[in-house]
């Protein structure tokens, strides 16, 4: 059965950041992520995840200034040193918090920048990082985001990614694949998903359109979460969709799920 995760920065938003974390437990997740810890202690975050024995399975390496609108700093050319440092901090945190794997968020291409040289920034910045993050025995990921909600976002397709991934020839590189994103870019979820399985070390959801919960779109969850199943993904599935009420109420469709499953199971 698919292992969910519960991203704390979109769901129980009715509360401040650090409540999130007893939410999350008493709404049945076991595992949370979210975008960004480094606004709080690290040591403020362990004690909320050992308090609420929850498993914290990803966050982000820092991605510029968030607030001001950017969405991630490697490819920028003129920010290698500030990526650099990134780098450092989000190890940092994550030996601290016991973090497994991290993912690094390409960017908004920078106006006027050749497209090759966002390409080479790039492919250096994640070469680098993925050897930091393999001395600190974590995983690297990166993610293609869709270009309708993030205009000018420098990674958006699989093919992109697995590309990129061949050419910075790391074993410790994978791809975060976040079905809501490739349902928008390109379709073809199962599939693709199959194709890459080896390579994919994250997955996220949400349904389309709107960014909801599962079973409020287009997007056939029921049987994905089967065949994932069936072809064996041994990872976490982050929940990171915007609850189309409250968190609460729309966590219905993971209930539903895990009953139905537990009913086949014992059948």
């Amino acid at each position: 059965m698919p292992r969910f995760a519960a991203n704390l920065t979109m769901l129980f938003t009715e509360d401040p950041f650090l409540n999130r974390f007893a939410l999350a437990r008493i709404g049945g997740f076991k595992a949370v992520e979210f975008l960004f810890p480094y606004a709080y202690p690290k040591e403020e975050i362990k004690s909320h995840l050992n308090t609420y024995v929850l498993e914290l399975v990803l966050h982000n390496l820092p991605a510029g200034d968030w607030d001001a609108g950017e969405r991630g700093i490697a490819c920028h050319p003129d920010r290698v040193e500030e990526f650099r440092s990134g780098v450092a901090k989000a190890i940092e945190y994550a030996k601290f918090l016991n973090v497994r794997q991290l993912n690094c968020l390409a960017g908004k291409a920078p106006a006027g920048v050749e497209s090759k040289v966002l390409h080479d920034t790039f492919v250096s910045n994640l070469k680098y990082a993925a050897e930091q993050l393999k001395q600190a025995n974590i995983k690297l990921l990166i993610e293609p985001i869709n270009t309708f909600d993030i205009p000018g976002f420098y990674l958006s397709k699989t093919q992109q990614a697995i590309d990129i991934m061949d050419e910075v020839g790391s074993d410790n590189l994978y791809l975060q694949y976040d079905i809501y994103h490739a349902q928008r870019m390109e379709g073809e979820i199962a599939n693709t998903i199959q194709k890459h399985l080896s390579r994919i070390a994250h997955i996220q959801l949400a349904d389309n359109p709107g960014r909801n919960e599962p079973g409020t779109g287009e997007i056939n969850y029921e049987y994905l979460f089967g065949l994932l199943d069936q072809i064996g993904y041994k990872g976490w599935i982050g929940c990171e969709y915007k609850p189309l009420k409250n968190t609460a109420a729309g966590l219905e469709w993971m209930h539903r799920y895990e009953h139905s499953y537990q009913e086949s199971a014992y059948a």
